[in-house]
C-alpha cells in the first residue's frame, strides 16, 4: 500500500495519481525527473515516495511553476532542482550530458494552472486575450497564428491537430473575419467558429470550439514535436530497470507514445520476410502494463478533466 500523501488544496489535482505512483514505483535514494512539473501535484507524491533520500529534478517552461516548486521544497526534505525549459529540449540536453534517472514522468498537454488563469487564453469557455503560450516569453502566440496564417495552413492545423471535421469552413470564416477586424480575444474566435459550422454540430458532443482550440495550442507550443524529441532522450537517460510514465490527453499524443513503446519492445528491425534476424537489435523496453491505464469512474466524477487521460508505462530492459 502506498503512503496516503496528497497534495495541498493549493496544488494541482494530479490525474491518475496512484496509478502513476504504482507505475513509477519510486524508492528512497532514486533519481526522479518530473519533466512537466506544472503546479507540482505529481511531483509532491513522487517526492514523498523518495522519503527524504534521492533526487528530484523538475522541468517546466512556464515561469509560474517556480512558486509551486518553492512550496514543494518547503514541504519535503529532498534534494530538488527546477530547470526552466521545454522538456523536448531539456531532456535531450540532460541525456547528452550523461544525466541518468530511475524514473521519468511526462504529463502532456496544458496544465490546470494555465487553464485556470483566464488571461492565458487557453480556455474557450472564458473570454480572454487570444494567447495560449505555455511560455509567456515566447513571441509566437495564438493571436499571431490566427491573424497571419493563410487559409490552407489554418485548415491543415485544425484537421491534423484537432481532427476537426469542418476545418476548411472554419479557416475560411477566420480569414474573412480578420480582413474586417483582427482577432484579439478568445470570445471573438469562439463566435466565428460557431457561425462557421452547421447548426446541428453546435449542439453535439462537447463545445464546438474545443477541437480548434486544441489544435491552436498544440501548434503554438510545438507539443507533438516535443514528445517525439523527449521519448528517445528519456529512454537514454533511464538506468536498466528504470521506469517511464507518460500521461496523454488526446489520441495524437497517445499514438506517439504507443508506437514508441511498441518499437522499443520489438527490438528486431529486419523486414518480416527475413528468415533470421541480421540486425542484432534487441528490445530496450517493455510496456507495464500492456494497455493504457484509464481513470476510474470515481476519479472522473471527482475531476472531470481526467476523463480523456491515458497512462502508459514502460520499463527499461537490462
Amino acid at each position: 500500500m502506498l503512503p496516503n500523501v496528497l497534495p495541498t488544496e493549493a496544488d494541482h489535482v494530479p490525474v491518475l495519481a496512484e496509478e502513476v505512483r504504482a507505475g513509477l514505483a519510486v524508492r528512497p535514494g532514486e533519481s526522479v525527473i518530473d519533466a512537466t512539473f506544472g503546479a507540482g501535484g505529481h511531483a509532491a507524491l513522487l517526492a514523498a515516495d523518495l522519503a527524504g533520500s534521492g533526487k528530484l529534478t523538475a522541468i517546466d517552461r512556464d515561469p509560474a511553476a517556480r512558486a509551486y516548486f518553492e512550496q514543494l521544497e518547503k514541504r519535503f526534505t529532498v534534494n530538488a532542482r527546477l530547470l526552466r525549459g521545454d522538456f523536448g529540449v531539456v531532456l535531450p540536453q540532460l541525456a547528452a550530458n550523461g544525466v541518468r534517472a530511475d524514473a521519468i514522468l511526462l504529463d502532456l498537454g496544458v496544465s490546470s494552472m494555465q487553464v485556470d488563469q483566464p488571461e492565458r487564453g487557453f480556455s474557450y469557455a472564458v473570454d480572454a486575450p487570444l494567447d495560449m503560450r505555455m511560455d509567456p516569453s515566447a513571441t509566437y502566440s495564438a493571436r499571431e497564428l490566427v491573424n497571419e496564417g493563410d487559409e490552407r495552413e489554418l485548415a491543415d492545423i485544425f484537421k491534423r491537430y484537432g481532427e476537426e471535421r469542418y476545418a476548411r469552413q472554419i479557416a475560411r470564416a477566420i480569414v474573412t473575419r480578420r480582413h474586417e477586424q483582427p482577432f484579439e480575444r478568445t470570445g471573438d474566435l469562439v463566435e466565428v467558429i460557431k457561425a462557421a459550422i452547421p447548426a446541428p454540430a453546435r449542439f453535439g458532443e462537447g463545445h464546438p470550439a474545443k477541437r480548434v482550440f486544441q489544435a491552436l495550442r498544440i501548434e503554438v507550443n510545438d507539443e507533438l514535436d516535443a514528445v517525439e524529441r523527449a521519448l528517445p532522450a528519456a529512454l537514454e537517460m533511464l538506468r536498466p530497470g528504470g521506469r517511464l510514465a507518460v500521461i496523454s490527453f488526446h489520441s495524437l499524443e497517445d499514438r506517439i507514445v504507443k508506437q514508441f513503446l511498441r518499437k522499443q519492445e520489438q527490438g528486431c528491425t529486419c523486414p518480416p520476410d527475413f528468415p533470421i534476424c541480421i540486425c542484432g537489435s534487441e528490445p530496450t523496453m517493455r510496456a507495464t502494463p500492456r494497455r493504457a491505464v484509464r481513470p476510474s469512474a470515481a476519479e472522473v466524477a471527482r475531476n472531470p478533466r481526467a476523463q480523456s487521460a491515458r497512462l502508459r508505462v514502460g520499463t527499461k530492459v537490462g
